[in-house]
């Protein structure tokens, strides 16, 4: 496995996220057939939500000297947390950062989580099922729920499992 590092992503990191934020954006474009706006950037209010908001964290994966990834997750205060948005860039998938960075931040945050993916979205589907099933075993569910306001898109699959303070020490 590689030598990673996931740290609360501060406004230094926020550059950083930005450019890989495009990317994230520009990989989901394909599942939802969407365009970059005028200015070739993405709607990015989730990006800017988890600079912003005392509810958020962002979390920034790196690979040595080199980016890697982030992580945004939102509802700190709530019973259930959601990893909000979650990327490695390509040449760092398939390596274990991606698993490492989840195990990591969900046992910074012990309790009830939920994610979300497409369908569509292969990889997607067979990464977080196996996140949860490392993490939860078989304590893990799974649930398709239409996207708020957006009845053109097909439902997202949303996958629900809880963790502990010793699960991961």
């Amino acid at each position: 496995m590689p030598d990673v590092s996931i740290r609360l992503a501060g406004i230094a990191d926020r550059p950083i996220v930005e450019r890989q934020w495009l990317m994230f954006r520009h990989d989901m474009s394909k599942f939802h057939a969407l365009l970059p706006n005028a200015d070739g950037t993405f709607r990015n209010d989730r990006l800017h939500m988890a600079f912003s908001e005392p509810d958020w964290a962002p979390y920034l994966l790196t690979s040595g000297d080199s980016p890697a990834g982030f992580v945004f997750v939102r509802s700190l205060a709530d019973p259930t947390r959601v990893l909000n948005s979650f990327f490695v860039v390509r040449g760092a998938r398939r390596t274990g950062i991606g698993l490492q960075a989840v195990q990591e931040i969900v046992s910074r945050h012990p309790g009830s989580w939920e994610v979300a993916f497409q369908d569509a979205n292969m990889a997607a589907v067979h990464f977080w099922r196996r996140v949860a099933t490392e993490i939860a075993r078989d304590a893990w569910t799974e649930e398709r729920r239409q996207v708020p306001g957006r009845p053109d898109l097909p439902p997202d699959v949303w996958t629900s499992f809880s963790t502990s303070a010793e699960t991961y020490d």
